[in-house]
């Protein structure tokens, strides 16, 4: 052997794997073939290869969630006020709804829901029985896909009534305040403002620069007014059994639900909406006086007015400083007129009470063409789905300002609103008035809303004030796929 060849390092025949374990290099390279052969040749779709494609949980994650109560779910009951209860309303089955949904589980916990109506929580039901309540997102995606058609908004009402219970029953195993799941708090309390314009139990003159004024001297943060609104003096512009205006007339200087132009009984009346634009303008000058330079104030047009119109009254009103226009056209021409309109007016824009899911609200928040989103609970499908709303408008800083909705679903906005780091308003109208059917409701005081640190949603029930019409125990057969690595997929 040369001598230079002898002074090379003896290599030796084995390759150290880890610890005490080692392979001889023959060994370790035909299992490296063997290996690549079997890789190749390999079939893709036995349950051995599908099992080693899951990610392995690390041990912290797995003890984690040991220690969770398994809480599967055993029966959704249905539930309606004995005083109250909308579920005759014309709205009963969307934004209003007060129909109780109860989640019950094995672990002994139920969780509080609220929204839909009975046949449609029916057919959500055996998509949610059996399941880990933990487990929201997987249930949220079974109601959504296992049926032959994707849900629309009424039937997401209801799902997000189920799905808010899911949460409740979530946040009481851990014995922590819904909003602590959501993020935690970043705000101390959540503003507010009353569809009526001036809030129940507040007193004030007649005017709307005396109702403006009495609304901000209560701790309110706006001042609320329909499209219907009327300058005082004055009448609204609504005929009503052959009568403009005056005793009788909808709106007529009184509060209804524009606070100064209600909306009385629509049924049969006339709305005239070029001599409303005037109208608007003027009393926005005098609602501007009682408010104060410092003071706001909001507008629903309420989707009465044409394009045209609805430019006219923004420019109009741009003076007085509005808090937001809200629904200022058509609700189904929302995507293709408001970027337009956006282009055309300074005015904050707040589409979307009739909306439910992120979808209808994505293309407007990601333009930036709007400046709130009217995203609200139960409508958009719950929490989890609000989850997903509140982070989207986060990344292009819209405000999020919920409708006016059912007493648990506005206990359930304390909790979202309060972990939003953006820009939010509710629209609030109980006053300290608490429902019969709860005994306790949410903390309301200055007029403001404050979150409290009762565990779950923070409300309790009173039985004995609601009336049982419907339970459902009972699974069904998912019609929904699932991937390789067990997550589910439409069918």
């Amino acid at each position: 052997m040369p001598r230079y060849l002898s002074r090379v390092p003896r290599v030796d025949p084995t390759i150290r794997i880890g610890g005490n374990v080692t392979i001889d290099r023959r060994t370790f390279t035909r299992s490296l073939t063997a290996g690549a052969l079997g890789g190749l040749f390999r079939p893709w779709n036995t349950p051995a290869w599908a099992q080693a494609a899951q990610a392995r949980v690390p041990a912290p994650v797995a003890r984690a969630a040991a220690g969770l109560p398994k809480a599967l779910v055993t029966k959704v009951r249905v539930l309606v006020p004995k005083i109250g209860s909308n579920r005759t309303s014309v709205t009963a089955s969307f934004n209003q709804s007060n129909m109780v949904i109860l989640v019950d589980t094995d672990a002994g916990i139920t969780g509080v829901g609220e929204g839909g109506s009975p046949d449609l929580v029916q057919s959500l039901a055996p998509s949610v029985i059996g399941r880990n309540a933990f487990d929201t997102e997987l249930i949220w995606q079974h109601m959504y896909m296992d049926p032959f058609y994707s849900p629309g908004r009424e039937k997401i009402h209801a799902l997000g009534g189920i799905d808010m219970a899911l949460w409740d029953i979530k946040a009481k195993a851990l014995n922590v305040p819904l909003y602590m799941l959501c993020g935690g708090r970043v705000r101390e309390h959540v503003s507010l403002y009353s569809t009526g314009g001036l809030p129940a139990g507040v007193q004030s003159g007649p005017t709307l620069k005396e109702r403006a004024a009495a609304t901000m001297a209560a701790g309110y943060y706006a001042y609320r007014v329909d499209g219907s609104i009327v300058p005082n003096p004055g009448f609204d512009g609504v005929v009503n059994q052959g009568r403009v205006g005056g005793p009788g007339a909808a709106g007529a200087g009184g509060g209804g639900r524009g606070g100064g132009g209600g909306r009385g009984n629509q049924d049969g009346q006339i709305f005239d909406s070029r001599a409303r634009i005037l109208a608007i303008a003027k009393a926005a000058e005098q609602i501007r006086e009682g408010i104060g330079p410092d003071g706001n104030w909001t507008i629903d047009v309420h989707q009465k007015f044409d394009f045209h119109e609805a430019l006219e009254i923004c420019r109009l009103i741009e003076p007085f400083r509005p808090f937001l226009v809200e629904d200022p056209v058509r609700e189904e021409e929302f995507r293709t007129q408001i970027p337009k309109l956006r282009m055309l007016t300074t005015v904050p824009l707040a589409p979307g009470e009739e909306w439910g899911q992120r979808s209808e609200f994505q293309t407007l928040v990601e333009n930036r063409d709007i400046d709130y989103a009217r995203a609200t609970l139960p409508n958009v499908g719950g929490v989890t789905e609000m989850l997903k709303i509140m982070a989207m408008c986060d990344a292009h800083r819209v405000g999020i300002v919920p409708h006016f909705t059912g007493a648990i679903s506005t206990a359930a906005h304390i909790h979202f609103l309060a972990s939003f780091s953006g820009q939010v308003l509710m629209e609030y109208n109980y006053g300290t008035t608490m429902p019969p059917y709860l005994t306790e409701f949410l903390d309301f005081h200055d007029g403001k809303c404050w979150p409290n640190d009762r565990p779950g949603l923070g409300v309790t029930l009173d039985l004995n004030q609601l009336t049982p019409i419907a339970e459902y125990s009972t699974a069904a057969p998912a019609n929904t796929y699932r991937r390789r690595d067990g997550s589910p997929s439409h069918w």
